[in-house]
Protein backbone atom coordinates (compact mmCIF):
# COMPACT_ATOMS: atom_id res chain seq x y z
CA UNK A 1 0.00 0.00 0.00
CA UNK A 2 0.90 3.39 -1.22
CA UNK A 3 0.76 5.37 1.82
CA UNK A 4 -0.25 8.99 1.50
CA UNK A 5 1.58 10.46 5.06
CA UNK A 6 3.34 13.93 3.97
CA UNK A 7 0.54 16.33 5.21
CA UNK A 8 -1.32 15.04 8.47
CA UNK A 9 -4.86 14.47 7.58
CA UNK A 10 -7.11 13.46 10.72
CA UNK A 11 -10.43 13.82 9.24
CA UNK A 12 -12.35 12.66 5.99
CA UNK A 13 -15.54 13.52 5.37
CA UNK A 14 -17.63 12.66 2.49
CA UNK A 15 -21.13 13.70 0.69
CA UNK A 16 -22.20 10.38 -0.51
CA UNK A 17 -24.14 11.26 -3.74
CA UNK A 18 -25.40 9.74 -6.80
CA UNK A 19 -27.84 6.42 -5.40
CA UNK A 20 -30.86 7.47 -6.90
CA UNK A 21 -29.08 8.50 -10.13
CA UNK A 22 -27.06 5.66 -10.61
CA UNK A 23 -30.73 3.31 -10.23
CA UNK A 24 -32.02 5.10 -12.88
CA UNK A 25 -29.29 4.91 -14.91
CA UNK A 26 -29.36 1.34 -14.58
CA UNK A 27 -33.17 1.41 -15.09
CA UNK A 28 -33.58 -0.09 -11.47
CA UNK A 29 -35.95 1.08 -8.61
CA UNK A 30 -34.18 4.16 -6.87
CA UNK A 31 -34.11 1.46 -3.65
CA UNK A 32 -31.71 -0.76 -5.05
CA UNK A 33 -29.18 2.50 -5.71
CA UNK A 34 -29.37 3.51 -2.05
CA UNK A 35 -28.66 -0.49 -0.89
CA UNK A 36 -25.91 -0.39 -3.16
CA UNK A 37 -24.78 2.79 -1.79
CA UNK A 38 -24.88 1.35 1.71
CA UNK A 39 -23.16 -1.92 0.36
CA UNK A 40 -20.18 0.77 -0.60
CA UNK A 41 -19.60 2.16 2.84
CA UNK A 42 -17.56 -0.10 4.60
CA UNK A 43 -14.43 -0.85 1.98
CA UNK A 44 -14.45 2.59 1.55
CA UNK A 45 -14.14 3.20 5.62
CA UNK A 46 -11.76 0.24 5.53
CA UNK A 47 -9.74 1.53 3.18
CA UNK A 48 -9.85 5.33 4.94
CA UNK A 49 -8.94 3.69 8.41
CA UNK A 50 -5.64 1.79 6.75
CA UNK A 51 -4.69 5.86 5.93
CA UNK A 52 -4.79 6.09 9.38
CA UNK A 53 -7.41 8.64 9.15
CA UNK A 54 -9.20 8.20 12.87
CA UNK A 55 -12.46 10.41 11.54
CA UNK A 56 -14.61 9.88 9.42
CA UNK A 57 -17.85 11.43 9.19
CA UNK A 58 -20.33 10.03 6.04
CA UNK A 59 -23.58 12.90 5.22
CA UNK A 60 -26.20 9.98 4.67
CA UNK A 61 -29.56 11.88 4.90
CA UNK A 62 -29.69 15.76 4.83
CA UNK A 63 -32.95 17.97 6.15
CA UNK A 64 -33.99 18.75 3.15
CA UNK A 65 -33.96 15.22 2.13
CA UNK A 66 -37.28 15.36 4.17
CA UNK A 67 -39.01 16.41 0.60
CA UNK A 68 -38.73 13.36 -0.92
CA UNK A 69 -41.43 10.74 -1.24
CA UNK A 70 -42.92 8.69 1.66
CA UNK A 71 -42.05 5.54 0.40
CA UNK A 72 -38.33 5.95 0.01
CA UNK A 73 -37.90 8.12 3.42
CA UNK A 74 -39.11 4.82 4.96
CA UNK A 75 -37.09 2.85 2.86
CA UNK A 76 -33.90 4.58 3.99
CA UNK A 77 -34.46 3.76 7.52
CA UNK A 78 -35.32 0.48 7.01
CA UNK A 79 -31.75 -0.08 5.08
CA UNK A 80 -30.32 2.23 8.42
CA UNK A 81 -31.80 -0.25 10.84
CA UNK A 82 -30.20 -2.95 8.69
CA UNK A 83 -27.22 -1.30 9.11
CA UNK A 84 -27.29 -1.11 12.24
CA UNK A 85 -28.00 -4.80 12.93
CA UNK A 86 -25.53 -6.11 10.95
CA UNK A 87 -22.36 -3.93 11.66
CA UNK A 88 -21.87 -4.39 15.89
CA UNK A 89 -18.90 -7.24 14.18
CA UNK A 90 -17.30 -5.16 12.21
CA UNK A 91 -17.11 -2.11 14.38
CA UNK A 92 -15.82 -4.32 16.91
CA UNK A 93 -13.25 -5.66 14.57
CA UNK A 94 -12.12 -2.43 13.42
CA UNK A 95 -11.67 -0.95 16.59
CA UNK A 96 -14.81 1.87 15.44
CA UNK A 97 -17.01 3.37 17.39
CA UNK A 98 -20.08 5.00 15.88
CA UNK A 99 -22.00 7.80 16.49
CA UNK A 100 -23.98 10.36 14.88
CA UNK A 101 -25.13 14.04 14.42
CA UNK A 102 -27.90 15.57 13.19
CA UNK A 103 -31.70 15.62 14.32
CA UNK A 104 -32.74 11.94 15.43
CA UNK A 105 -36.10 12.50 16.72
CA UNK A 106 -38.12 11.23 14.10
CA UNK A 107 -36.71 7.83 13.64
CA UNK A 108 -38.05 5.22 15.49
CA UNK A 109 -37.61 4.60 19.44
CA UNK A 110 -35.59 1.58 18.59
CA UNK A 111 -33.39 2.36 15.88
CA UNK A 112 -32.20 5.13 18.10
CA UNK A 113 -31.59 2.64 21.29
CA UNK A 114 -29.61 0.80 19.17
CA UNK A 115 -27.86 3.77 17.79
CA UNK A 116 -26.84 4.38 21.95
CA UNK A 117 -26.10 0.41 22.13
CA UNK A 118 -23.42 1.04 19.28
CA UNK A 119 -21.87 4.29 20.53
CA UNK A 120 -21.14 2.58 23.79
CA UNK A 121 -18.65 0.32 21.81
CA UNK A 122 -14.90 1.20 21.46
CA UNK A 123 -15.79 4.28 22.68
CA UNK A 124 -12.79 5.30 23.72
CA UNK A 125 -9.75 7.94 22.71
CA UNK A 126 -7.77 5.22 20.29
CA UNK A 127 -10.45 4.08 18.28
CA UNK A 128 -11.53 5.01 15.13
CA UNK A 129 -14.46 6.98 14.96
CA UNK A 130 -17.27 6.84 11.95
CA UNK A 131 -19.82 9.49 12.28
CA UNK A 132 -22.66 9.30 10.42
CA UNK A 133 -24.83 12.85 9.37
CA UNK A 134 -28.63 11.99 9.23
CA UNK A 135 -30.77 14.62 9.08
CA UNK A 136 -28.58 17.20 9.51
CA UNK A 137 -27.68 20.82 8.68
CA UNK A 138 -25.12 23.04 8.58
CA UNK A 139 -27.54 25.74 8.95
CA UNK A 140 -29.62 24.39 11.98
CA UNK A 141 -26.06 23.53 13.59
CA UNK A 142 -25.17 26.96 13.66
CA UNK A 143 -28.83 28.23 14.54
CA UNK A 144 -29.01 25.34 17.22
CA UNK A 145 -25.38 26.22 18.76
CA UNK A 146 -26.33 29.99 19.13
CA UNK A 147 -29.34 29.29 20.53
CA UNK A 148 -27.99 27.04 23.58
CA UNK A 149 -25.14 29.72 24.44
CA UNK A 150 -25.42 31.72 27.41
CA UNK A 151 -24.79 34.84 27.66
CA UNK A 152 -24.93 35.89 23.85
CA UNK A 153 -23.43 39.19 24.31
CA UNK A 154 -19.99 37.31 24.72
CA UNK A 155 -20.22 34.82 21.82
CA UNK A 156 -16.96 33.85 20.19
CA UNK A 157 -15.74 31.46 17.32
CA UNK A 158 -14.48 28.97 20.29
CA UNK A 159 -17.84 29.51 22.59
CA UNK A 160 -20.03 28.60 19.35
CA UNK A 161 -17.79 25.99 18.38
CA UNK A 162 -18.30 24.55 21.78
CA UNK A 163 -22.25 24.31 21.00
CA UNK A 164 -22.13 22.92 17.58
CA UNK A 165 -22.93 18.83 17.20
CA UNK A 166 -19.10 18.32 16.25
CA UNK A 167 -17.50 20.20 19.14
CA UNK A 168 -15.74 16.76 19.67
CA UNK A 169 -14.45 16.47 16.46
CA UNK A 170 -11.43 18.12 14.35
CA UNK A 171 -13.18 20.06 11.43
CA UNK A 172 -12.70 17.71 8.19
CA UNK A 173 -9.00 18.36 6.29
CA UNK A 174 -10.79 16.87 3.53
CA UNK A 175 -14.44 16.97 1.94
CA UNK A 176 -15.45 14.52 -0.74
CA UNK A 177 -18.37 14.78 -2.93
CA UNK A 178 -19.00 11.82 -5.16
CA UNK A 179 -22.22 12.70 -8.05
CA UNK A 180 -20.73 15.59 -9.86
CA UNK A 181 -22.10 17.50 -8.47
CA UNK A 182 -20.36 20.94 -6.93
CA UNK A 183 -21.78 22.08 -3.64
CA UNK A 184 -21.96 21.38 -0.52
CA UNK A 185 -25.11 20.79 0.32
CA UNK A 186 -25.84 22.55 3.80
CA UNK A 187 -23.16 20.35 4.68
CA UNK A 188 -20.87 21.24 7.69
CA UNK A 189 -20.80 24.74 6.61
CA UNK A 190 -18.83 26.31 9.61
CA UNK A 191 -16.61 23.12 9.93
CA UNK A 192 -15.43 23.57 6.23
CA UNK A 193 -13.99 26.95 6.36
CA UNK A 194 -10.52 25.56 5.33
CA UNK A 195 -11.23 22.05 4.62
CA UNK A 196 -9.89 21.14 1.06
CA UNK A 197 -12.64 19.95 -1.01
CA UNK A 198 -12.96 16.91 -3.60
CA UNK A 199 -15.38 16.63 -6.26
CA UNK A 200 -15.80 12.90 -7.71
CA UNK A 201 -17.98 12.66 -11.04
CA UNK A 202 -18.31 8.81 -10.22
CA UNK A 203 -21.70 8.26 -8.34
CA UNK A 204 -21.05 7.15 -5.20
CA UNK A 205 -22.33 3.37 -5.86
CA UNK A 206 -19.41 3.42 -8.57
CA UNK A 207 -16.71 5.37 -5.99
CA UNK A 208 -14.05 2.69 -5.25
CA UNK A 209 -10.92 2.37 -3.73
CA UNK A 210 -9.36 3.47 -6.78
CA UNK A 211 -11.06 6.68 -6.79
CA UNK A 212 -10.53 7.62 -2.88
CA UNK A 213 -7.12 7.07 -3.73
CA UNK A 214 -6.97 9.76 -6.26
CA UNK A 215 -8.67 12.26 -3.89
CA UNK A 216 -6.20 11.52 -0.96
CA UNK A 217 -3.30 12.29 -3.65
CA UNK A 218 -4.93 15.79 -4.82
CA UNK A 219 -4.99 16.32 -0.94
CA UNK A 220 -1.05 15.85 -0.56
CA UNK A 221 -0.92 18.38 -3.64
CA UNK A 222 -2.69 21.13 -1.94
CA UNK A 223 -0.56 24.08 -0.07
CA UNK A 224 -2.71 24.95 3.17
CA UNK A 225 -1.76 28.15 4.15
CA UNK A 226 -4.65 28.96 6.20
CA UNK A 227 -4.36 32.59 5.16
CA UNK A 228 -1.04 32.73 6.08
CA UNK A 229 2.37 32.57 2.88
Amino acid sequence: MNKISSQKMSHVAIIMDGNGRWAEQKKSPRSEGHKKGLDNILPIVQHLIEYKVKYITLFAFSTENNKRPYDEKKHLVKLLDEALNNISEKINEDNINLSFIGDLTNLPKKTISKINQLNKINNNDQSNKLIIAWNYSGRSDIVNALNNIKNKDKITEKKLESHLMTNKIPDPDLIIRTGNQIRLSNFMLWQAAYSELYFSQKLWPDFNKNDLNKALKEFEKRRRNYGSI
